[in-house]
């Protein structure tokens, strides 16, 4: 937390996506879930009114910015198993990570998103 806020330093993150042939899209997708996971996280989410989305594209929908980034590091397991793909596997797990991390950190556990200062005081 910082400043009011939850400031994340870094994040270490491992994937076992199976045989791969390039590890730099390994990484390059599995950073980009982390981006999205995190912003579904600690920022607002979709919002609904009336059925309609509100939110059309990337310019009304709150991501992280390059500033916001924590360093990131990537570990990928090496095996032979089928290829399992890296397209969004590492999306689901982000949040329940941070939430996790916040429980070590305060012993006070989170169960709803977007995670917030508000939600760690209470």
């Amino acid at each position: 937390m910082n400043g009011g806020g939850i400031k994340i330093d870094n994040v270490v993150f491992v994937i076992d996506c199976g045989m791969y042939v390039s590890p730099d899209t390994v990484k390059a997708q599995t950073e980009g879930n982390i981006v999205m996971g995190i912003s579904a996280a600690i920022k607002g989410g979709i919002i609904f009114e009336n059925g309609t989305c509100q939110q059309s594209n990337y310019h009304d929908y709150p991501i992280l910015r390059m500033n916001e980034m924590p360093k990131v590091e990537v570990y990928i397991m090496e095996n032979i198993d089928a290829p399992g793909g890296v397209g969004e596997p590492g999306l689901p797990p982000v949040a329940p990570a941070l939430g996790n991390a916040i429980f070590m950190a305060t012993g006070i556990r989170l169960r709803n998103l977007p995670i917030d200062i508000i939600s760690i005081e209470k």
